[in-house]
């Protein structure tokens, strides 16, 4: 066996040298296959972990070792039976004498720590195996071990260290395996495992507890006074060793202080030597003690007075109020200095705190608790009550967060006892809310050292999101317990901070965007608070027509609206610092219908945001996000702002206006194409959009005065329009991809410009004065000639798109002539990509446009029907190409719809297009069968549908009031009517991919049902025959329920005959029950 255990360690060797790494699969391949065709694979693996050489040595590498482990892993992990005798005895043997050999006599494998960890988890598989029938001495042989067996110096520690540490990390792996539920809830369930591991608990608990917990305090105890006399300087060791043996001394206490006797580790000597440990000058161990006390108080006990009298034993409340006061004095006289380390520990008492309160709360809501236990544990949960504000007032955020559970669950109580019995809360509760409102507040502020313009967004993002969620939660449950009082700390804070602002005191930023953010969220928190302008003015409700001309300055403010007067008066939007003038003009732009009941507060806010902190801020990022936010408010107020303020503030914009191209640098010139990118990554051009719009929406305002109108607007358009003139000319090729981004920018300019003006009316009311028109067509005929120059490039033609739809709305059929065109020069040159946004794009322009857009639909339908049946006969080669497809069929569905819902139905039997109309119904009939995309099968059903109410009645002429306009003849529909469509409506849902329990399904379904009816609807009795004594009777449908299918079908509305219909297929389908 020695050769073949040579041969696997060369391999394992071989496996593991990056210099061989053409020859790693060949190595294990070879190990694999020899450890599976092995019938004691396990003794190969024990040979490459313990074999020595002859001087003593180990054999084999450490890697070698290594995999020696994993093998001997793999035999034992999942083995619920003893071993065979053999087995047993030779694994004992050569793992008793590693251990005496490396840990007793040796250095525990110094030199390769992952080893010694790896030993310990096999050696912990093998207890398991083992301790209940073949090893019950296991713990009492390796505490044999224990004492030195070497030359030792007087001043070291009576127990091997070694030893110790190697007991330490066994017993928390046994403590793992059987008794972590994380761990036992991550591997796949097993009942034997479980089974296994249940007797082990017991037996341990039985055998070997007692003198587990004696062993590891005992090592502890002896090793932290031997640490002691180290410090004081009365003998010589290696501290750093000790160290290392009372904290993992502690960790395996706290490893098996949950389900072990409670009796064994709360002792008079324990809690003691604990409590010291709690405060010692090392971290580490400070920290497993912590840990250790946190198990200690979750320790489930059967009887609360039991649990009650275990928190009194260790009095933890009284030490922990100590220790914070402690910490807390060396925080404040650190400074800026930061010891993580001791940052640590404080997050550590935190959670000791919250895990005892926690644990004191369940007390207090026992049912089978006593009174007085409940009322005991409830005094003793208050005494925690300042500690725990003080650990919410830290500094740092992740010692604050420690205690949210314990806070969430103080409040929670308090919300529900405020629910039971509303009567007013008690001075104590009251006092408590101030203090956690005052704290949570202030963890509100940014740190007052953080630059949010250089922040990681890591960083920014926990802030914001701590901000914006747990402290947001806390607020809002004290908002239910006492909202005035709630209300009453937030008002007196904002307006103290922007009074302190008024009058020249100094604040500091984070004090200013914390007063402002307050009032930007009070909206939020403020559930009783009104909608509208009820929100900010205490006026009696007014009727909505009248709203516009009632002052609403007589009426007193609501607290909201004197917070927003008071950030409006205090000027404090010149705060020179970037997050207060943003949030300042966030909250502004939120609270538009403030500024509807105080209108002296508009010309502040618009004179900031058009000045050197709002539009023309020197921050980027600042300015593009204040473009958004000052298109917002004038969008929301623009009815209210004064029409001789219009042009100061357009010619206050004027100079930002001027659209720069940003061309990014690419990161894979050879992939990416410049022009796209460019056009995605536009930099501050998309937000200069929303100015544009503005143009629109404050010129619109003078619509009163035509010749102003007209004359204002073209001043902003003129230029836009010369620079797409001297940009078309500059385009040479597609290289010039600076000119070609420019072209794009300005039609979308152009296009918003047309957006912020009011959408044209239908019909047009008495007294309407048209918008500028002779403006807007010299912008449209600029967008088409444009278009027209530069409709090989993809970006010109989806901004022409944008714009002219803009326009569309704007001005109606005033730039009809432009239409074909602009059609010609968009089908020149079309890419399968945008058929979708084209077919929304016509649909919008027959909304608006109605009947005069057939002749522009006559010569679309056959080749954009040619066009989609060749995208859709063409092989799906990837999930981007089956998106397409269906993405194409819908918006193809959705086009022919809107054909028929704005009465243009007539183009499909037009003297072109007749012909073709057949192929692309039979089109719309696959779909409709194709069971596998059901939205688009209800979108072929509803416009066969439509078809039939235009040219399938028995009288032409009537009309349906469904949106398919005034019936036509078309010879031969009727037959077609009978023969495919009658039994398409039953042929698709009795087809056996037609699942009715799937809810896409029944919707299609329910389309069917309005299908059929919209057929009885046109056919009338000739229908209703035709199904009686034809069609149903073919299907092999008796007559009596012939009958009753299309007598229900004439008679029944149509939300009851879908459920019939629904019905009727469902008890057609057995397999649908």
């Amino acid at each position: 066996m020695e050769q073949e255990v040579d041969q696997i360690a060369q391999a394992i060797i071989v496996a593991s040298d990056p210099a061989q790494a053409s020859l790693h699969q060949q190595a294990l391949h070879f190990v694999q296959s020899y450890l599976k065709n092995s019938a004691e694979s396990w003794k190969i693996g024990l040979a490459l972990f313990v074999d020595t050489n002859p001087d003593g040595t180990r054999k084999h590498q450490v890697q070698v070792r290594f995999y020696g482990l994993r093998i001997l892993e793999e035999f034992l992990d999942n083995r619920f039976d003893p071993l065979p005798p053999e087995t047993f005895h030779a694994l004992q043997q050569a793992l008793v004498g590693y251990i005496q050999s490396e840990f007793v006599l040796g250095s525990a494998e110094a030199s390769a720590p992952f080893i010694r960890n790896k030993f310990s988890h096999v050696l912990t598989l093998f207890f398991l195996c083992t301790y209940l029938e073949q090893w019950p001495s296991f713990f009492a042989d390796f505490f044999s071990l224990l004492r030195i067996q070497v030359a030792q110096s007087s001043t070291d520690s009576g127990y091997n260290p070694h030893i110790s540490l190697l007991l330490f990390h066994l017993v928390i792996e046994i403590s793992g395996e059987l008794a972590d539920q994380m761990l036992r809830a991550a591997r796949s369930y097993s009942s034997q495992r479980n089974h296994r591991d249940g007797k082990v608990r017991d037996a341990v608990r039985e055998r070997d507890a007692a003198a587990i917990n004696e062993a590891v305090l005992t090592i502890v105890a002896d090793s932290a006074g031997t640490m002691s006399s180290l410090r004081k300087g009365e003998s010589d060791g290696n501290m750093d060793r000790l160290v290392e043996v009372v904290d993992w001394g502690v960790r395996t206490f706290g490893s098996y202080v949950g389900w072990i006797d409670i009796n064994l580790t709360v002792t008079p000597s324990t809690i003691p030597l604990l409590f010291s440990l709690l405060s010692d000058s090392s971290l580490a161990i400070r920290l497993a003690s912590s840990v250790a006390f946190l198990r200690m108080v979750a320790k489930g006990l059967k009887e609360p007075a039991d649990k009650l009298q275990l928190f009194k034993v260790l009095s933890l409340g009284e030490v922990l109020e100590a220790l914070e006061e402690r910490t807390r004095r060396e925080q404040v006289a650190r400074g800026e200095d930061t010891d993580e380390g001791e940052e640590s520990y404080r997050e550590a008492l935190g959670r000791l705190l919250n895990g005892l309160g926690l644990e004191l709360a369940k007390l207090v809501d026992d049912n089978n608790a006593p009174d007085e236990v409940k009322h005991e544990a409830s005094s003793m949960l208050s005494d925690l009550r300042p500690t725990m504000l003080r650990f919410l007032g830290d500094s740092y955020d992740d010692t604050t967060s420690t205690v949210f559970p314990l806070l969430q669950s103080i409040l929670g109580t308090l919300k529900k006892m405020k629910r039971s019995s509303p009567q007013e809360i008690t001075n104590e509760t009251r006092d408590f809310i101030s203090s956690t409102i005052t704290a949570l507040l202030q963890k509100m502020k940014w740190d007052e050292d953080s630059d949010l313009d250089d922040m990681d967004e890591d960083d920014k993002h926990a802030f914001e999101s701590l901000r914006k969620g747990d402290l947001r939660v806390h607020l809002d449950s004290i908002l239910v317990i006492d909202q005035d009082l709630a209300i009453s700390a937030i008002q007196s804070l904002v307006m103290n901070t922007l009074a302190a602002y008024e009058t020249g005191s100094t604040l500091k930023w984070n004090e200013a965007e914390l007063a402002i953010y307050l009032i930007y969220i009070f909206g939020e928190i403020n559930k009783s608070g009104g909608k509208g302008r009820a929100a900010f003015c205490q006026a009696p409700a007014v009727a909505k027509e009248r709203r516009k001309g009632t002052d609403y300055s007589e009426y007193p403010l609501t607290v909201h609206g004197e917070m927003l007067m008071a950030l409006v008066r205090s000027g404090i939007c010149s705060y020179p610092h970037n997050a207060v003038s943003l949030q300042f003009y966030e909250t502004c732009a939120r609270y538009g219908d403030f500024f509807k009941v105080r209108k002296e507060c508009i010309i502040p806010l618009l004179e900031a945001m058009v000045g050197p902190r709002g539009v023309h801020h020197p921050n980027q990022i600042v300015r593009s996000r204040v473009f958004y936010l000052f298109y917002k408010f004038i969008k929301d107020d623009r009815s209210d702002i004064p029409v001789e303020l219009v042009v100061t503030l357009l010619n206050g914009i004027r100079d930002v206006l001027v659209i720069e191209v940003a061309i990014p640098e690419l990161e894979n010139p050879t992939e990416q194409d410049l022009l796209t990118e460019a056009i995605g990554n536009p930099g501050i051009f998309d937000s200069q959009l929303y100015l544009f719009e503005v143009v629109g929406l404050l010129v619109s305002l003078i619509f009163k005065s035509p010749d102003e109108i007209a004359a204002l607007l073209l001043s902003f358009v003129q230029p836009l329009l010369d620079e797409l003139e001297t940009n078309l000319q500059t385009v040479k090729s597609t290289q010039d991809v600076v000119q070609i981004v420019k072209v794009h920018h300005v039609i979308m300019a152009l296009g918003n410009i047309a957006k912020g003006f009011p959408d044209f009316p239908e019909p047009i009311p008495e007294g309407y004065i048209m918008p500028p028109i002779r403006v807007f067509r010299q912008m449209t005929q600029a967008i088409v000639v444009s278009l027209g120059a530069m409709n090989v490039f993809k970006p010109v033609r989806d901004a022409a798109r944008f714009a002219f739809a803009r326009m569309v709305a704007t001005t109606s059929s005033q730039i009809t002539d432009f239409i074909p065109a602009l059609m010609s020069s968009l089908i020149a040159h079309f890419e399968p990509t945008e058929l979708v946004d084209f077919m929304n794009f016509i649909g919008l322009l027959m909304h608006r446009l109605g009947t005069e857009m057939f002749h522009v639909l006559n010569q679309l339908v056959a080749p954009l029907h040619a066009r989609i049946t060749e995208l859709l006969a063409s092989p799906i080669t990837g999930t981007d190409d089956k998106l397409t497809h269906v993405d194409t069929k819908k918006a193809y569905l959705t086009f022919l719809n809107n054909i028929m819902v704005n009465k243009l139905h007539s183009v499909f039997i037009s003297d072109q297009n007749k012909p073709q109309f057949v192929p692309l119904i039979e089109n719309v009939i696959q779909i409709a069968e194709d069971a596998s995309d059901p939205a688009s099968q209800r979108l072929a059903f509803s416009f066969i549908g439509r078809c039939i109410s235009a040219w399938g009645r028995t009288m032409p002429g009537s009309t349906n009031g469904d949106g398919a306009g005034q019936g036509d003849t078309l010879p031969g529909f009727e037959t077609f009517i009978y023969d495919r469509l009658v039994p398409l409506a039953f042929s698709v849902p009795s087809a056996p991919s037609f699942n009715i329990r799937d809810g896409q399904m029944l919707v299609v379904c329910h389309e069917i049902a309005n299908f059929l009816q919209i057929i009885a609807g046109a056919r009338g009795e000739e229908g209703y025959q035709f199904l009686v004594t034809v069609f149903l009777p073919s299907q092999g449908c008796p007559p009596e329920t012939a009958v009753e299918f299309a007598t229900k079908l004439r008679d029944l509305d149509t939300k009851n005959f879908r459920k019939y219909f629904t019905d009727f297929v469902r008890a057609s389908k057995p397999d649908s029950s």
